[in-house]
């Protein structure tokens, strides 16, 4: 079959034949229809410090998709051949504490797709069983190939009331753009982005959010007077892994505000955590989707109007993958949706 290898400890990735897997006990094999570049993806086509550590070599990548089921495995029941599918990328170990207590999405043995084990970059791609989830006909393809960074999203933004409440997004990247709609949605009273990209911006306005603010020149407590607010922001949403960012979250919210923390930091981030905790404020890190009430949630979201769609500014076939890198690497894409059918 065809897939992307990470053949060597270097930048790139390599599209060659590849076997195909066989699913073991527990396990199904997908069909991939459809695959979608991420950030981590990003991290291992450049081979940074963090994919020097964390990806063996050779190994097989991608883990946003969806597909059809090709082969069960052993001992799997309740799934049929054919059914359209996408899959939690990450692969707990089920027989810690935090699994054994219903936080198997904060296993610290997990595994993940196209990380730590071959992933969905390919014709391709099995996975355990449990972690197979089924897709409403009301999802297209496209959109079912980028549901784990939407998990993201909605994990993030609900991860805090936000009915009512004012809401501060930094960073408009594709999770940070979805996340402003799902807030919309969930009933937030004004959903505020910021970010350095006026085209990203534009795209916020349109996923729903108030306000896009440009975070090196517009004044966010002239835009707080403009919308009325007297206090401050209700909640935060910190996206972009930039430490101004949050240190302008933070002197931006309200004291008692909530921050939900998903944007990953080059290095230890300098803020004032004195304001913080003269603010009384209450952070949570989010790492990738609840098992599996996430994904409930946002099926549901997306079954009852939610569209998240403008965040795929491009499509392109399998092969011609690289421009799909390289658009992400200029700035110039927002989420590239790979076809494989």
């Amino acid at each position: 079959m065809r897939a992307l290898v990470k053949e060597s400890a270097a930048p790139g990735l390599t599209l060659k034949d590849v076997p195909v897997p066989v699913p073991g006990p527990g396990e199904v094999r997908i069909r991939v229809r459809k695959a979608a570049i991420c950030g981590t993806d990003m991290h291992i086509w450049r081979w940074d410090d963090w994919a020097a550590r964390t990806v063996p070599v050779p190994m097989v990548t991608g883990h946003e998709y969806m597909g059809v089921v090709d082969a069960l495995g052993e001992g799997v029941s309740g799934v049929r051949p054919g059914m359209r599918v996408s899959g939690e990328g990450h692969i707990p170990c089920g027989e810690c504490r935090n699994c054994l207590s219903g936080r198997a999405h904060i296993c610290a043995r997990t595994q993940g797709v196209g990380v730590n084990r071959p992933g969905a970059f390919a014709e391709f791609v099995v996975i355990p069983a449990a972690n197979l989830r089924p897709l409403p006909d009301a999802v297209p393809d496209e959109i079912g190939a980028i549901l784990d960074p939407l998990g993201n999203a909605v994990h993030t933004a609900l991860a805090f009331d936000v009915v009512g409440e004012d809401v501060l997004i930094t960073g408009a990247g594709p999770i940070g753009l979805m996340a402003a709609a799902v807030c919309r949605r969930a009933g937030a009273r004004h959903v505020v982005v910021s970010d350095l990209n006026d085209d990203r911006l534009a795209l916020a306005m349109r996923m729903g959010a108030t306000r896009g603010v440009r975070a090196d020149r517009d004044d966010l407590h002239a835009v707080m007077d403009e919308l009325g607010m007297r206090e401050g922001f209700d909640v935060g949403l910190e996206m972009s892994g930039a430490a101004p960012a949050l240190q302008a979250m933070i002197d931006n919210v309200i004291c008692g505000a909530k921050i939900a923390l998903l944007g990953l930091f080059s290095g230890p981030p300098r803020i004032d955590l004195n304001a913080a905790i003269f603010k009384g404020l209450t952070f949570e890190g989010i790492y990738g989707r609840k098992m599996y009430e996430t994904w409930h949630k946002m099926l549901a979201l997306l079954e009852s109007g939610l569209d998240v769609a403008p965040v795929i500014s491009h499509r392109l076939p399998f092969e011609r993958y690289a421009e799909g890198f390289a658009a992400i690497e200029s700035g110039a894409a927002c989420k590239v949706v790979l076809s494989l059918d």
